[in-house]
């Protein structure tokens, strides 16, 4: 049967893509509704010309995104997203592959784009043609000073970046305490591998800085001798978003261009919960700012509106947490309106509220109906596929072993006749596998609501709360 599901889902899928061709070259993205389930049941798929909708399977977080502090399971887009992007699209190299040994090339967009450098003049390195696709982020990085390139006027564009020099580059923007003894410092609790002298305190910069915590792969920063490329990104996309807060301090000494970087930061006000258990793929809702902020010259009022949406969900299950992800799409006054870059750097629930009693008594007895019909309609509908898929799989068994009896086959023909018996055992079996499951939905549903009654912090890491204050950045 899950054989059946799965084949049925990609059909799906394809056609989709097909149609979605027609419609004018959308690719369509899969976002999925993971119910709790057993056995891997209900498993269902809605399609349009740019979404597929799964429900009941697996669902696959997608990539480079980063979590909302002190919300583990609430999740944006991540800068490094974009990044990425445009160093494939600039590269066209069709064997690009963020995991691989970040390059100086790649590094030097990485920084560039990170901390909004200028071109402020070329340098002439003898290995960089004025053709080449890097050429202006190598200029920007060089000539504030950020990167070098080599005594006898090279670049070397295209040798991989170790992860010590990376920690040299990256360690003189920063001004972290350390001590000055020369033992290699570890990382969650591991000795880094591949640091020569040189670069030891420039690593205890690094990870004192807490910029490595959210590194994909933290065990490969540990024992690999290169950083990949994603996780560079990963790295200054955190330094972009803490540098000059109270996380970590600029060096005196670092390029003017790094000293007066700013981010752009955004308080906001929450006015919509949203949650992995309540919210659906397409939501909207609304915050307030709580400072006045500039943004592309304009100068926004607190109470300013800022708006977003939900683009994927996975549904709190047995033994799963779920997730939410969020999309902030623009801020505006009276005046304008401005758009959120593509992604952001970084997104920080600053207090943590939950929706008081009250409100929680009088909305649970409505989402917990909303969860049981949902569980006991995709029940009832997977039962008719189960029964609709065994009676013209009994069918076709038994017009086979007939032909296969007139044809003076009788061995064939009774084996067909047998297994048209076990395509009823198997329907039966698995409408009783889908029977517990649905039962399991509606008890798991019920219990669950009544927990989030009770101790709504419980599912706090998953959900934005109205009153909540957030803290972007890009």
């Amino acid at each position: 049967m899950k054989k059946i599901e799965k084949l049925f889902a990609l059909s799906l899928v394809c056609a989709c893509i097909g149609s979605a061709a027609f419609a004018g070259c959308k690719t369509p993205k899969s976002e999925a509704y993971a119910h709790p389930t057993f056995f891997g049941t209900q498993s269902q798929a809605t399609v349009n010309d740019t979404d597929v909708y799964i429900v009941g399977s697996k669902a696959e977080k997608s990539k480079n995104q980063v979590a909302v502090e002190n919300k583990d399971n609430v999740l944006v887009d991540s800068w490094v997203k974009d990044v990425m992007s445009l160093i494939k699209d600039k590269s066209k190299n069709p064997n690009f592959n963020p995991k691989l040994p970040v390059l100086r090339s790649e590094l030097a967009i990485i920084i560039a784009e990170g901390f909004s450098l200028e071109q402020k003049g070329a340098k002439n390195f003898k290995d960089i043609p004025s053709d080449y696709w890097a050429k202006q982020w190598i200029d920007k990085t060089a000539s504030a000073g950020v990167m070098i390139g080599y005594p006898n006027k090279t670049f070397l564009p295209d040798q991989p970046i170790t992860k010590a020099e990376v920690f040299a580059t990256v360690a003189q923007m920063i001004a972290v305490p350390i001590d000055r003894s020369m033992t290699v410092p570890d990382f969650q609790g591991k000795e880094i591998k591949y640091i020569p002298k040189w670069a030891i305190a420039p690593t205890k910069e690094v990870v004192n800085s807490q910029a490595l915590e959210q590194v994909p792969n933290p065990s490969k920063v540990n024992d690999d001798e290169y950083l990949s490329k994603e996780q560079v990104a990963y790295l200054v996309g955190w330094l972009r978003s803490n540098l000059n807060n109270s996380s970590v301090a600029t060096d005196p000494n670092a390029p003017d261009a790094i000293k007066n970087y700013k981010p752009t930061c955004l308080d906001i006000k929450l006015a919509n919960r949203i949650s992995a258990k309540h919210s659906n793929i397409g939501d909207r809702f609304t915050a307030k700012l709580v400072n006045d902020v500039t943004v592309g010259g304009h100068t926004f009022a607190a109470g300013s509106k800022v708006y977003g949406k939900v683009v994927e969900v996975k549904r709190p299950g047995f033994k799963n947490p779920g997730y939410v992800k969020v999309k902030f799409l623009s801020l505006k006054d009276k005046e304008t309106s401005v758009d959120f870059p593509k992604n952001i750097s970084n997104a920080t629930a600053e207090k943590i509220k939950s929706p008081n009693f009250l409100a929680r008594l009088i909305g649970a007895p409505l989402s917990t109906a909303a969860r049981v019909v949902g569980v006991a309609g995709r029940t009832g509908a997977s039962g008719v596929n189960v029964v609709g898929n065994g009676l013209e799989q009994f069918g076709d068994q038994l017009s086979n072993g007939t032909v296969e009896l007139l044809s003076l086959q009788p061995v064939a023909g009774v084996k067909d006749y047998g297994w048209s018996i076990v395509t009823i055992g198997k329907g039966v079996y698995d409408i009783c596998k889908l029977a517990v499951s649905g039962v399991f939905g509606v008890v798991y549903e019920v219990g669950d609501e009544i927990v989030y009654l009770i101790l709504p912090s419980k599912s706090n890491e998953s959900s934005l709360n109205p009153g909540e204050q957030m803290r972007i950045v890009f």
